[in-house]
């Protein structure tokens, strides 16, 4: 592209000129030997004096001069066009630049009068292409954490489960209770859940009155997006066992669930999260393990580096989890 800059003289180029300094664009024109004959909108970042009779070195990084020279070399021999993307240091980080440089001929076509160089900030374009590079790792990650925690749990109901039927039955209504915590991470940007809007999105749909057969108490801490899956699934089998023949079985039946904070020099260190309820009187033997218990006693507490504790008595089923710390934040 061969550009003229005799015929930007005058009231047009002017114009033209006073016109640019609404755009970002920044336009300089430097002489064969690459000294700067004018700028118009050069950005802070470039440099915040007059450039005249500069070279690309007396003001931009290395780098980026070098860069620009090599580039503004070529086109002095050839004639034609150069495109690169530099970027430059400031206080407030790395600036990105797109720049194209042109060849001003004289008005007879002949020989090269000097170079025009047009840059245009794309330091927030580069900035959204970072973050949604990133954004898109973090779901890749994140998917493939929620695949494996998917096989674990199809594995293991398959283990307990006799049958096809009981293992869909049982494997869609694990997979609803992810998919249930995993809605509360992704409305929070992927950050986690909140504990009690946790607890009554598994166990209070299990009740026609959760305000009155869920009780609550204690710390509310904000859970990050591993421990919300998992003590969402832990939740899930507590309700399920408790909608079979426990607390939730009974209209008039009372879950209680407490949080405690515990600090780093006090064990257990973390969060201590209680289930209780009571349930018809029963005799005092072991149940035979299932899902639910491996669960709750083995897969959960492994993922989250704690303990679990699953009981049930003669008369009341009660669990406690201990959530270390880094799984968790408070307010």
């Amino acid at each position: 592209m061969t550009v003229h800059v005799a015929a930007m003289d005058g009231d047009a180029g002017y114009s033209l000129l006073k016109a640019l300094r609404h755009t970002g664009v920044t336009v300089l024109y430097q002489d064969s030997d690459l000294k700067v004959v004018w700028a118009h909108n050069l950005p802070a970042a470039w440099s915040g004096e007059d450039v005249a009779g500069l070279t690309d070195a007396d003001f931009l990084p290395r780098e980026a001069a070098e860069r620009m020279a090599a580039a503004k070399l070529t086109v002095l021999s050839s004639g034609r066009k150069q495109t690169l993307e530099i970027r430059v240091s400031a206080q407030d980080g790395v600036r990105w630049f797109d720049v194209w440089i042109d060849a001003d001929r004289g008005s007879d076509g002949d020989g090269t009068r000097g170079l025009i160089t047009t840059a245009v900030e794309t330091t927030e374009q580069k900035r959204r292409e970072q973050t949604l590079r990133a954004l898109l790792r973090e779901v890749s990650h994140r998917s493939k954490n929620l695949l494996a925690i998917i096989q674990s749990v199809a594995t293991q109901t398959g283990r307990y489960t006799d049958t096809l039927d009981g293992f869909l039955e049982r494997f869609r209504g694990r997979l609803q209770s992810l998919a249930s915590s995993q809605d509360l991470v992704t409305m929070s940007n992927w950050r986690g859940a909140d504990l009690r809007e946790l607890v009554m999105g598994q166990v209070g749909r299990y009740s026609a009155d959760p305000g009155r057969a869920v009780r609550i108490s204690g710390a509310n801490p904000y859970l990050n997006p591993n421990a919300a899956l998992h003590i969402g699934l832990a939740l899930h089998e507590l309700a399920i066992n408790s909608m079979t023949f426990g607390a939730l079985s009974k209209p008039d039946g009372v879950v209680d669930i407490s949080a405690s904070l515990q600090t780093p020099d006090a064990p257990p260190a973390g969060l201590v999260l209680d289930w209780s309820e009571s349930i018809e009187p029963q005799p005092d033997i072991s149940p035979e393990k299932r899902f639910g218990s491996v669960a709750l006693e083995r897969v959960v507490p492994a993922a989250l580096n704690g303990k679990g504790q699953f009981r049930v008595g003669r008369d009341k089923i009660s669990y406690t989890l201990l959530v270390p710390h880094g799984n968790f934040a408070i307010d």
